[in-house]
């Protein structure tokens, strides 16, 4: 940190509401944004972004546009594939779960298909599922639950889809909790 500097912390916000802040002291300032020390007397907006993000605005914005259009297309594409992934995904389902469990699964799959997670915990489940029914140790297949990557809802989503779609499940879900 540059001397005769003043330290202050910055509220929630991006970059622009950083700078004002930082603009709107009288005295010489500076503070930690995403882990770069920004200092009031910096030049443009350009230089605040090129230091936290190494792109000018301009850049960044562009970036998060064409991330956000690729996202558009792909959610796009994603409905669209829908009705034959429900097939799909229904015989997936067929081929690993008891028979008593078909119907339920051929209701249960465009509903998770449409949601946020677009069929993930689908094969997620299938997966844990899969091992259960083939007499699997509760320790043999907790790795797998632990190494799909989930948050705390995704989680939550599998838990409860093995519980329903396995004999085991409720066993296999109060081991991993």
């Amino acid at each position: 940190m540059k001397k005769n500097y003043r330290e202050i912390e910055f509220g929630f916000g991006n970059i622009e509401s950083a700078v004002k802040e930082l603009k709107s002291h009288k005295d010489l300032v500076c503070g930690t944004f995403n882990g770069q020390i920004l200092y009031s007397d910096i030049d443009d907006m350009d230089s605040a972004y090129k230091k936290v993000t190494g792109s000018t605005k301009a850049e960044f914005d562009e970036a998060r546009r064409l991330e956000n259009a690729e996202y558009e297309r792909q959610k796009k594409e994603h409905k669209e594939a829908i009705p034959q992934l429900t097939i799909e995904w229904i015989e997936k389902g067929n081929k690993i779960l008891d028979k008593k469990h078909h119907k339920t699964w051929a209701k249960c799959v465009p509903i998770r298909l449409g949601d946020l997670y677009r069929g993930m915990e689908l094969g997620n489940c299938l997966e844990i599922v899969e091992q259960l029914n083939k007499g699997a140790e509760l320790e043999k297949v907790k790795p797998l639950i632990e190494d799909q990557g989930h948050s705390g809802m995704s989680f939550g989503l599998v838990c409860s889809m093995v519980k329903d779609f396995c004999d085991r499940g409720a066993e296999f879900v109060s081991y991993v909790r």
